[in-house]
Parts: C-alpha cells; structure tokens; sequence
C-alpha cells in the first residue's frame, strides 16, 4: 500500500503543467515540450529534491547527475532535465548509479558502437547526444503531466505488467519480479521456467527513497528498453541465424510485411502536431453540466501489433528439420495438408493475401500493441474493481479484434481463478467453453471439450518491443472451420473502441490514469481513426470514463456532437448467415440526440435502416428537456422472481426492437447496479440482414435534429447470428 503522508504531500502540490518529451529511437528525439522551466518555483524548504539528494550522494550518482545536467528536456529548451527535477513536480526516477552507467559503456563497446568504453568513444556528438538521452528519458517516470503521484515499489503492478504512468521517453516501463519476492528488476524478461533473464534490479535498500518532488529507486543497470521494431528483430533471428522465431521470421519475409511491422509512429500527423497546425488543433470545449473537457487531440498517432507466435520448437518437432533450413515452401506444404484454408491458393505468391502462407502468418498478426494487461481489457465486469489492485479477475471477460491480412476474427479470452476449471487466470486465444449461463447462474466455467480449450497465451515470457509484442504460443494458430463455426455460435460483443487500433495504440483505452480523453480530427482535417470516417461537421469525443461510474461496458463511450455524419467500417462475421447488429445506449438524459442508421456494403450509397433512433428512449419514458414523458414503447418491466414471465418480457422488448442490457456488468465497478437492472441502458437492434465474412460492411449514424449540442452516444454493439437469438432449443442468455 502506498504511504497516505507522503501522498496528501504530493496532493498539495499543483502542477504547473511541464510537458515531457520522448525519444523513440536513438537519433530521434520528439518534439511535444514548448516550455521552459521556471526556476521562480524551486523549492526553498530543507528537505530533499531529486536533485539535491543525488547531489549529496554524488560519490554513488556522479556520472546521472552529470547527465542530467547536460540533456536538455527538449530540443526545443535550454532547460535540463537537471533543472526539471530541481522544481515542483511529482516524479519516479529509477536512478543508475557510476557502475551501472559504465557497464552499459561496455556493452555499447562490446557490440561495436564505441571505439572504447568511455564517453570519449563516441564516433559522432550525434551518436553520443542520443545516448545520454536514451539513460535520462527512459529513466524518469513523469506524473505531472496527469498529475499522478510518483511511484513506490508498493505501487507497482503485477509480474510482467507496465507501471502506467510513461517516462520521458513515452514508454511504459514492465515490472518482474524474481524468485524471491523483494527482487524486482525494471525492463526483464523470463524464460519459459520463469528465471529472470534480463533486466535492471532495483537496490534492496536503496528503493522508495521519498524527496519532496518524487521517489528515487536506485537501479544497478541502465534502463533502456529496447528500440528495436518487430521486423528487426524477426531480421536479426534470421541473421545471426539464433533465436526463437526464425521461422516466423521467414514468413514474414515471404509475406513482404517487413516493411510493415517497422511502423512506429504517423510521422506526417506528428509534424502537423509540433507545427501547431490548425488541421490538428483541438475540438471546441466538451461541457455537458457535469464534466468539462478541453477537446484536445492525441500528441501522436502510434501505430503497433502483437505477434502471437509458435516457436521454432514446435516447428522443428512439426516438420522434423531445424529452423534455419525450414523454407516457406515447407511451412506452405504444411499449411495446405493441414486443410486449415481450403480456400486459399497454393502457389508461390506469398504476398497475396489469399495465399495459403499469407492467411496463416497474418492470422498470428493484430495490429495494436498489447501488453500483458490489456490483452483482455477489466473493468466492471461482474464482481470485479478495476480499482482494488489485490483484486482477482471475476467472470470471464474477451476481446474480440480482426486480424492483419485478410481480415478474420480471433478471440481474447480471460477468466478469473474462481470461475475458470483449472483455478488459474490464463489468457486464450479461441477459447470456447461451456459457462454456467442461465438466469440464476454465476457465469463461471462448466466444462470444455479437447477443440475447445483454446491456446494459452503465455505471457510471461513475452518481448516488449517499441512498436509491438511478441507471445509464444505452444499449439498451432488458425482460423479453421472449427474456430469459425464457435464463434458464430457466440454472440459477439465490441467495446467500440476495440475496433479501432489507435484507441490502444496511443495508450487511450484502458488507460488508469486517465478519467477522461477528449477529441479526434474530423477526416477532412486528417483521418485519424482507420475504422471511423468523421465526415464534416462532426465533433468526436472519446471518453475513458474511468472513475465515473457511469453505466458503461468497460467505462468508456464515444459522444459525438454537432450536424454529425459518422461512418464505422465493420468487423467481418465469422461465417455466412442471418445477423443482428444491436446498438448499446444510456438513455439517461435529454441531452442525447437523434440519428438515422444507414447499413450495406456500399459507402457512397447506403440504405437507411427503419426510422430514426430516439437515443432519448428509456424503457418506460423518454426524457425530453421540458420533463421525462410516459412511454410504452419500449415494453420494458423490472425483473420478477417468475422467471417465465421475465422471459416474456424480454420477448416482448425484442418484438419492438429492444433489449434489456446485460448482466455482465455493473455502473460501478465491484457494485451491483447491473446494466440488466437498469431500464436507461437498452440495446436496440438496429440491423438484421444476411452477412458474408468476406464482404466489408458499414454502418452510418447520422444526425436528423438541427441542435449542435445534442449528443451521440455509443457503447458496444453485437453481432448475433440467428442460430444463437432464435435458437429454439437453447434461447440466448442474459448476460
């Protein structure tokens, strides 16, 4: 637990709004601070600040405090960092000490960077400049910039796990843990019998050291994550022909995604950003009575992917030949005898993403970067806090998101210890159980068979790279007719900003210091969201909602304002059928707006679906400006204890076009205020149409009052096919 003291100090001390910088790679510096310091705020008191208590250790600390001293916050200041943490701020520095700066010297001078182990070693100022920058960014961890208190080693996160609030460098520093408990290193990594390997060590007794301004652990290594992209370092497996993924590597050669997966950030929207170019500048203020945003647009647009890879272990086993003389002639004639995609060709065009090899390797592909945590997103899902920190996971949770390539489905899937068959809390990729569903049940696991158990991602033995994550897997990943065939069985349910990659990519969804998160250009501005097209006159607000309490799936929403014309590009179906797309909303509020929904698969030329939506609608009024008014419309009725006549109600509701919510989660998280429970949140099915999984469909919401200030609500919609919701034999259940 944190200390209450120390954090009520950091309370009383504001922010006085320095930004952080960030350098990704090693010549490369970001450009987001514009203000210089001003030393009128330094501290007068007699107590330590960062640096002052470095400076009275200097015998242990000389070497970082020189540095700090000489590495400026950014190209754009004259100030030093030295500076920075000489004023009020809320700061964790994980500082190295003289023998740890050396060491890393000689490594860069082992691998052939240095001409000698020293400063003097540097080929170029270019070279050196980066350096220092790479151990002073990566080294900080600053709060002030969302005002969150500095980091003690009580605070940290689970094994495996980033502390969440990003250092200099905008990077999220992971957390392990050793055997012994009271060894925590900074930047690790484990191998499969869970030994730490690699990593920064935080000094036993030199950890939590409390200075007005921050927290100072003292770490016996340079923290300096990797910079290396996902295709360098598949590259390097191949080159220096060791590694575990070398025949991933082949494939990704062959696949021609090199070029790809060495993305790491939109450099055109991030010169827009540091030029302040009015296409980029924020939205108007977002006040709707109870909170107030100021519109801002994200800093950058990160671009990621998560790699989930079996290892060449297993190909070495599968096809009886050691990775560096496997072909991709091999891995084809493989895939083709495992019958995985009957469909696909079997030629050597490997680039087409219709080939046998294409639709294998890019199916293992997602393009965002998750780490540990957010592979499976918890929130309020039924009986867990997001906010307790001991807390297990609860119910099982999944993610479901669209691969690279050829776009097909792929399942994250989590269950807490209490509710899974084995006890444990294991991530799977396509896991299909059994759960205890019914009206009275607890929605844990029942049973499973053999094809259904899914692929445990093992994510302990993760890489963290700069654009990506890589995770072994030890059994074979493929869409096949079994996987298609479950998920259709299921109904699919999308936190909206799931569909969107840039949402995770730039750290916005999901992210715990961050109540709320206003603002994206409007795609005549620049096309920020891949997914979602914003035409002209929209006003698009995405909101973390973390904290609030609001009665949202995961806490987040999208509200959009103005003569909006919002167009979403629709994730595939897993196979040919009849489906339902339903629409989440709160109708809690007058200020909610009016839309006509448009579905089809031409974009220019979509055809409305029914009348428009009132998002004003609740289950037994609507709620207009002048007063709520009585409505039947809905047929909506609280739960009784005759569970027949509930499922009356419910078929009555589903007559006219509504749902109730789920039961799957709670307003606030821990609580019991369930969505099932709570006639303002309703699910309105607003499409039933025949759907291919090769054909691109999309949805259109567009506005039919004349009142900018009326909002767009969204939440989460579904896919349910017909199998699942006119199911005669086994009605689809409430949560």
């Amino acid at each position: 637990m944190e200390d209450v003291s120390m954090n009520k100090k950091f309370n009383m001390i504001r922010n006085y709004g320095l930004l952080a910088v960030a350098l990704f790679a090693l010549c490369t510096l970001m450009q987001s601070c514009k203000e210089e310091i001003d030393m009128s705020n330094r501290y007068t008191f007699t107590e330590y600040t960062i640096t002052s208590y470095l400076d009275e250790h200097d015998s242990t600390y000389s070497e970082y405090i020189q540095l700090l001293k000489e590495v400026p916050i950014s190209p754009r200041s004259e100030s030093t960092v030295y500076q920075l943490m000489s004023a009020r701020g809320k700061y964790t520095v994980f500082a190295p000490t003289n023998g740890a700066i050396q060491n890393y010297l000689d490594t860069l001078y082992t691998k052939g960077i240095l001409t000698e182990p020293t400063w003097d070693g540097f080929r170029s100022e270019v070279a050196l400049d980066s350096i220092k920058k790479v151990i002073v960014y990566n080294s900080i961890l600053d709060g002030t910039r969302n005002d969150l208190d500095p980091v003690q080693s009580g605070g940290f996160p689970d094994d495996g796990q980033e502390i969440s609030i990003a250092n200099m460098n905008e990077r999220k520093l992971t957390i392990f843990y050793g055997k012994n408990p009271d060894s925590i290193y900074v930047n690790g990594a484990k191998d499969k019998d869970g030994n730490i390997t690699k990593g920064c060590l935080i000094d036993l007794k030199n950890r939590d050291i409390y200075t007005i301004n921050g927290y100072i652990h003292q770490v016996h290594s340079v923290v300096a994550p990797s910079n290396e992209t996902l295709s360098d370092l598949l590259k390097s497996f191949i080159d220096e022909n060791s590694g575990d993924y070398i025949v991933m590597a082949k494939m990704m050669l062959a696949t021609g995604l090199s070029d790809t997966l060495t993305k790491v950030k939109d450099e055109i929207y991030e010169n827009l950003v540091q030029t302040n170019d009015p296409r980029v500048d924020k939205l108007p203020p977002f006040n709707d009575g109870n909170y107030v945003m100021n519109g801002d647009l994200p800093e950058h647009r990160y671009y990621g992917y998560t790699l989930f890879a079996e290892t060449d272990d297993f190909w070495r086993t599968e096809l009886g030949k050691e990775p560096q003389d496997i072909t991709v002639e091999d891995i084809q004639a493989w895939v083709v005898s495992k019958g995985f995609y009957p469909e696909a060709k079997d030629d050597k065009n490997y680039k087409d993403e219709n080939n046998a090899l294409n639709m294998f390797f890019t199916y293992h592909l997602l393009p965002m970067r998750l780490s540990p945590e957010k592979l499976v997103i918890h929130y309020n899902e039924r009986g867990y806090n997001y906010a307790n920190k001991s807390m297990a996971y609860t119910v099982p949770t999944y993610e479901i998101y669209t691969s690279m390539g050829k776009r097909r489905l792929m399942k994250l899937y989590q269950a807490g210890p209490r509710f899974s068959l084995d006890g444990e809390s294991k991530v799977y990729i396509n896991r299909f159980p059994v759960l205890k569903n019914g009206r009275r049940d607890d929605y844990s696991e029942d049973r499973v068979t053999p094809e259904n158990e899914g692929i445990v991602v093992r994510t302990e033995n993760g890489i963290d790279l700069v654009n990506a994550y890589i995770y072994p897997i030890d059994k074979v990943l493929a869409y096949d007719e079994h996987t298609r065939e479950e998920l259709q069985k299921q109904r699919i349910r999308y936190d909206l900003a799931s569909i969107c990659p840039e949402f995770l990519n730039n750290d916005l969804r999901a992210n715990r210091n961050n109540t709320l998160y206003a603002g994206m250009p409007s795609d005549n501005n620049y096309k920020y969201l891949e997914n979602i097209e914003l035409l002209e006159g929209t006003d698009f607000y995405y909101l973390s909602g973390l904290a609030c309490n609001w009665l949202n799936w995961q806490g987040d929403e999208f509200n959009i304002r103005g003569k909006y014309e919002v167009i979403f590009t629709l994730p595939p179906v897993p196979k040919a059928g009849t489906y339902e797309i339903r629409f989440a909303v709160q109708s809690n509020s007058s200020k909610r707006s009016m839309c006509q929904v448009y579905f089809g698969k031409d974009k220019d030329n979509l055809p409305a679906m029914g009348i428009p939506l009132d998002l004003r609608q609740a289950g037994t009024y609507r709620a207009l400006a002048s007063g709520n008014v009585s409505s039947t419309l809905v047929g909506w009725e609280k739960d009784t204890d005759d569970d027949d006549y509930n499922a009356e109600v419910d078929k009555k509701m589903r007559n006219n076009g509504f749902m109730k919510g789920p039961a799957i989660y709670a307003g606030t998280p821990g609580g019991s205020n369930y969505a099932r429970v709570n006639e303002q949140n309703l699910r309105r099915i607003i499409v039933r149409e025949y759907m291919y999984p090769d054909v691109v469909y999309y949805l259109k919401f567009k506005s039919v009052l004349d009142d900018d200030l009326k909002e767009f609500y969204m939440d989460y919609f579904e896919y349910c096919a017909k199998e699942v919701y006119d199911n005669p034999m086994t009605p689809e259940d409430i949560w």
